[in-house]
Parts: structure tokens; C-alpha cells; sequence
């Protein structure tokens, strides 16, 4: 067996309108089907890539690194001024941005969602990967995006 590529992803959600018109509404992800209880979501790469699933309950709170999910990354674009366009819009909605990060390869902006998950908005600026893997090890530096 070989994995060929991430499929999609699955969160349980507090709210699935609140959720799911996040998504859509805030970060322009194309959604490609609602119904009570969940909502689903394509780029249309594959026929779904991230799904919402009602639970109810409260968003988790912000806490310490520990085992488990750490962020979902998201690619937004191809240059810094997509993630600067990104950043501006994200300022203006009020999104919660908690940072905002230089990998060599990708420019990432780091924002919440309204359940408390990290997202990552990322722009390649750089195909240095596919002719040195290790340019993905790239010392992190922050981002000025201002």
C-alpha cells in the first residue's frame, strides 16, 4: 500500500451554519453541498476535501502544544501578495490572526476559525523543494505582511 495524496478532512463543528459560512463566506472555499448537520467543501480537486459535522459544545480553547491535530493548511496562492491580500481582508472581517511566518518555500499566514482551530493560509513562493527536499527545513523567520 502507498498513500497518494491527502484526501480530506473531517471536523466535528459547535455550530455547522456558523462553521460552514466561515468557510465559504470568510475564506471563499467552495461549497458543494448543506444539509442539517453538515456541510462539505471542494476546490474541486477531488469530489470533497473538508466536511463539517454538527456536534455542538463550546470552541476549544487556546492551550499548550500536546499530541494531536496542530493546524490544517490551506493554499491560498503563489506570491506574498496573496497573503497580504489575505491578511487585509482576514484584518478587516475580524478574523483572529495569531501569526504570520516566512518557511523559505511558503509565506503563511496563522488565523482561528470560529471553533478554535488553526488554519494555515500559505502562498508557494518557491519550487526550491522539488530539486532539494531539505529546502523545507528552512529556518522559520517571521513574515512582515504590513
Amino acid at each position: 500500500m502507498q498513500i497518494k495524496e491527502l484526501g480530506h478532512i473531517v471536523l466535528y463543528v459547535t455550530n455547522v451554519t456558523t462553521m460552514a459560512n466561515f468557510y465559504r463566506d470568510t475564506l471563499g472555499f467552495k461549497e458543494i453541498a448543506r444539509e442539517p448537520g453538515i456541510a462539505l467543501f471542494s476546490s474541486g480537486r477531488t469530489h470533497h476535501e473538508m466536511l463539517l459535522i454538527e456536534i455542538g459544545g463550546r470552541p476549544k480553547p487556546q492551550h499548550a502544544p500536546e499530541p494531536g491535530l496542530y493546524h490544517i493548511g490551506f493554499k491560498i496562492g503563489d506570491s506574498t501578495e496573496d497573503v497580504k491580500q489575505a491578511f487585509k481582508e482576514l484584518t478587516q472581517a475580524g478574523v483572529t490572526i495569531i501569526g504570520t511566518t516566512d518557511h523559505g518555500v511558503t509565506h503563511s499566514l496563522y488565523i482561528l476559525d470560529p471553533d478554535g482551530n488553526e488554519l494555515e493560509l500559505y502562498a508557494d513562493v518557491s519550487d526550491a523543494w522539488k530539486t532539494d527536499p531539505q529546502a523545507v527545513l528552512t529556518p522559520a523567520r517571521r513574515l512582515d505582511l504590513s
